[in-house]
């Protein structure tokens, strides 16, 4: 009688234990087709529309691009982000005209000088299609660099522009490791490979090449305002010595065309007063599906490990 008891309560356990177990699987199925009918509906919702370009508008219109920020590879103002948005602007069969709406301190002169090739050839491909620069805050250094090769370019009295020189900075420690008694140990194979080391004594010999580089890097950039404003350009002693002016005294001196804001060139310069923005942007859906799919495979990465071992 008592093994009777027994082989019943043990087998009772088991089945309730392979309940359990039953009911786990199927939750765990649930939730993961859940997730992923939640992640591929974010997903569309990610891919919806035209990539950043608004809708709902229909006919002839004024294409915009923004430039924002510090100019560099792995920046929103990349020359593979902003070109995209240029690209996507002018084969618009409906684009009257494109704004590039700048504001941005520069940043990388390779970047910079990508864009305005971009523009250049673009511009020579659709010769009916005008594009302007706007000035916001700011178009120095490698955002002016952009800005020459469009149309005209337009600036709000207060807006800073300039700053046309090429810099290369960083720091000096040989004197605190003095102080401290730190000896820099650095082993070369090729007496420049320690090429302006910030650890080691500044090698004059260094330093004129570097220069030189600079100098030319310069040289490249003024040949590029020149090319790009021509004779609109009233150049003075001071004009490529990296100074920067306000909007109002650019226009004066040739740098810039006339005050004016995105809308007033839309619908007075332009001629389309409806506004479409080409700016490749990546929405919140697609922010939120990659993090969720990183949460996600993480999640999936843990529970593998938890069954592994």
């Amino acid at each position: 009688m008592a093994e009777n008891w027994e082989r019943e309560t043990l087998e009772k356990l088991a089945f309730h234990a392979l309940q359990e177990q039953r009911r786990a699987r199927h939750w765990s199925i649930f939730f993961s087709t859940l997730g992923f009918l939640f992640l591929f509906g974010v997903l569309i919702l990610a891919f919806k529309g035209k990539n950043g370009v608004e809708q709902g508008i229909s006919g002839k219109h004024t294409a915009l691009i923004e430039l924002s920020g510090v100019i560099s590879a792995n920046s929103t103002a990349s020359a593979e982000e902003i070109d995209k948005g240029l690209k996507k602007a002018f084969a618009d069969s409906d684009t009257k005209g494109v704004i590039l709406e700048i504001n941005s301190p520069g940043g990388s002169p390779v970047q910079a000088g990508e864009i305005n090739d971009e523009i250049r050839k673009l511009r020579k491909e659709h010769p009916n299609i005008p594009i302007y620069s706007v000035v916001g805050e700011m178009c120095a250094s490698g955002a002016y660099y952009v800005a020459v090769a469009t149309d005209k370019i337009y600036v709000d009295k207060a807006s800073i522009v300039g700053s046309i020189g090429v810099l290369m900075d960083g720091f000096g420690f040989t004197g605190a490791m003095q102080k401290l008694g730190v000896e820099r140990r650095l082993l070369t194979a090729g007496v420049n490979k320690g090429f302006l080391d910030p650890f080691s004594p500044m090698n004059d010999d260094q330093k004129k090449y570097a220069l030189s580089m600079l100098e030319e890097i310069h040289q490249q950039f003024i040949q590029v305002v020149r090319d790009g404003r021509g004779n609109r350009l009233k150049e003075t002693p001071d004009m490529f010595s990296g100074l920067v002016w306000t909007g109002q005294k650019s226009i004066s001196m040739g740098l810039t065309d006339g005050l004016g804001t995105t809308d007033y060139v839309a619908e007075k310069i332009i001629g389309a007063k409806e506004i479409v923005d080409y700016t490749p942007k990546e929405n919140v859906a697609m922010r939120f599906a990659k993090k969720f799919g990183a949460t996600f495979g993480s999640a999936m990465l843990e529970a593998m490990d938890e069954k592994l071992r």
